[in-house]
């Protein structure tokens, strides 16, 4: 069942101005800080007894028997339990911190701004007018409301604080907040003008329910200096006329009792044009519920189809989506053609001008593309698609162009192409490419980038890799694959084979002097191998933290020579002593060159 949340910020405008101007008081209430007294003297900590004369219920210098008297003064519930009162310390704030610079958008109580004596609106021009946009409560107390001409508001009040209103600034401080609660709170999110719809479906059990989400959500916009209301019902519709019109600072509605929530509401609750409100009070409708039981025929020639459609859509007859904010908006360029086309020339003329627009989108968001999608939508219906992959971000058209033509062949375009879609679904930072060493020449390294992509457009990513040492005693843990060009680390000083096997493979016909000689002679993989010269053991012991039988297990590693020159690298499970080490097998591991 859907559940929809309206969050109403009605001072947005006007808090969001009185936010702006507390950075410029902070010098003021740094002043009012007391000194810090880097010499206080000698300790007045009393050597025993358990009390401290600076507590917090023992200050001015008063003994305990003079706190128990006030204590016993206070009404029953106020009074400080025994626990509290023999407490020998307690936590003080670092005396030398300074005030705590205030950040955009974190929930840091900034200090409440003080009322202005002032009142305070913003006003914009309409047309040939300057109207009120956003009136401060002191304003509005004095009459002063949204829509008033300036010139008369000027009129009532003589000491009026005008100011113009910006509602740039306004929607970029509503879209930061959607981009919050698109991280924070829920995944749809979206703006509405001087408010936000958060879609709470399946959501509110994370929050221990609504009503406790929408308490956080209210304190949350507190901690920013924002006055909030906000109202959870199962339409979109209904959540934002409760949100405004609504008694209470939170509406929480049931599910399927929308209809009865927004029925004593006015008219304006439902977002009904001006004119539609006027010729709705020339006919004395003025509720909500007077509309209910109308026929929608003779209502929508009356008021319009757009305000039976908002009717509908607040009862839940007609869906009203929600069109979220997303956190990034991956670099898209689409060309959708006159004609269908099929040849290969064609396809390969369309990718190349496609690319060269997202190469356009990609330079004006300071983006490079690493992975790129290419969708062709044919005239059936069916979709085709390729997907190319970059080692390193990039902007270049051409190598795009090339690295798409490599895998033209994939594409059917069965009765034809009709539209080519380009997404760069995996983008990174890329600032612009210095020119000075491409100049004078100090640095003529090859760019290893373009090489790589071509080759992995042809023979596979998973088939152009390095290797980087990992944090591990056991060999074929101690080494994972990496991007070809990302960096490898650096790798310890220990004789490793050049070829490490995928596992190890056992040995059979196996002749050693145990516990620490090396092997005589072994068969491994069909060939009988007699030992010329040896070197070892190397002995490693299991992590035992990753899995218990690893707890006791031992590996002694060798390094040995066959007859005709062969370098292999073998190990024997066990120490030859403990029988809980090892069962005393052969296993090959790898081969040097």
């Amino acid at each position: 069942m859907a559940r929809v949340a309206s969050l109403f910020l009605p001072q947005l405008a006007i808090e969001r101005l009185r936010r702006n101007e507390l950075p410029r008081a902070l010098p003021e209430r740094a002043a009012l800080v007391e000194p810090v007294d880097d010499d206080p003297g000698a300790c007045s900590v009393p050597r025993g007894g358990g009390w401290r004369p600076g507590a917090r219920w023992a200050r001015d210098g008063k003994s305990r028997a003079d706190v128990a008297v006030d204590a016993a003064t206070l009404p029953l519930h106020q009074r400080p339990p025994g626990r509290e009162l023999g407490r020998r310390s307690e936590p003080a704030p670092p005396p030398f911190r300074g005030p705590v610079p205030r950040v955009d958008l974190v929930a840091v109580p900034p200090p409440a701004p003080t009322v202005a004596a002032t009142p305070l609106i913003l006003i914009a021009a309409v047309g040939q007018r300057q109207v009120i946009t956003a009136a401060c409560p002191a304003a509005l107390a004095l009459g002063l409301g949204r829509g008033m001409a300036a010139t008369q508001a000027r009129a009532l009040v003589v000491d009026l604080d005008v100011r113009p209103a910006d509602p740039d600034a306004d929607q970029a401080l509503l879209d930061r907040l959607a981009l919050h609660a698109v991280l924070h709170w829920t995944p749809i999110a979206a703006s509405i003008g001087d408010g936000l719809w958060l879609d709470l479906t399946g959501t509110t059990h994370l929050f221990g329910g609504e009503e406790r989400f929408c308490r956080r959500v209210r304190a949350f916009c507190a901690r920013l200096g924002l006055t909030a209301r906000i109202a959870v019902a199962g339409t979109p519709g209904a959540a934002h006329a409760l949100a405004r019109f609504a008694r209470g600072s939170v509406v929480i509605v049931p599910p399927g009792g929308e209809v009865a929530a927004i029925a004593p509401l006015p008219l304006a609750a439902l977002r009904i044009e001006p004119g539609a409100l006027t010729a709705a009070a020339r006919f004395g409708l003025e509720r909500v519920a007077d509309l209910l039981p109308m026929p929608r025929g003779p209502l929508a020639r009356r008021l319009g189809l757009a305000s039976v459609e908002r009717l509908d859509q607040a009862i839940g007859r007609i869906a009203e989506p929600i069109v979220p904010v997303l956190p990034f908006e991956a670099p898209t360029a689409e060309r959708r053609l006159l004609e269908p086309i099929s040849t290969a020339e064609a396809i390969a003329t369309v990718i190349r001008d496609v690319v060269e627009d997202l190469v356009d989108v990609l330079r004006m968001r300071g983006l490079g593309a690493r992975a790129v999608e290419l969708t062709a939508a044919r005239v059936d219906g069916i979709d085709q698609r390729l997907a190319i992959g970059t080692s390193r971000a990039t902007r270049d058209a051409t190598h795009l162009t090339r690295m798409f033509s490599l895998r033209i062949e994939r594409i059917d375009p069965g009765l034809g192409i009709e539209a080519v879609r380009i997404v760069a679904v995996r983008a990174e930072p890329l600032g612009a490419t210095p020119l000075g060493t491409m100049l004078t020449g100090e640095d003529n390294a090859p760019n290893l980038a373009v090489t790589v992509d071509r080759l992995a457009g042809r023979v596979g990513e998973a088939a152009l890799f390095r290797t980087r040492p990992v944090e591990s005693d056991v060999p074929e843990r101690a080494v994972a694959r990496i991007g070809a060009l990302d960096e490898a680390g650096n790798w310890p000083r220990w004789r490793r084979p050049a070829r490490l096997l995928s596992r190890p493979e056992p040995l059979w016909n196996v002749i050693a002097l145990l516990p620490d000689a090396p092997p005589r002679r072994f068969s491994w993989r069909g060939d009988t191998h007699v030992v010329v010269a040896g070197d070892g053991p190397e002995r490693i012991h299991g992590e035992w933290w990753r899995r218990d039988g690893e707890v006791w297990a031992v590996r002694d590693y060798y390094r040995v020579e066959d007859e005709v020159g062969g370098r292999f690298w073998l190990f024997r499970r066990g120490d030859g002593v403990e029988v809980a080490t090892g069962d005393l097998s052969w296993w090959m591991h790898g081969l040097f060159g």
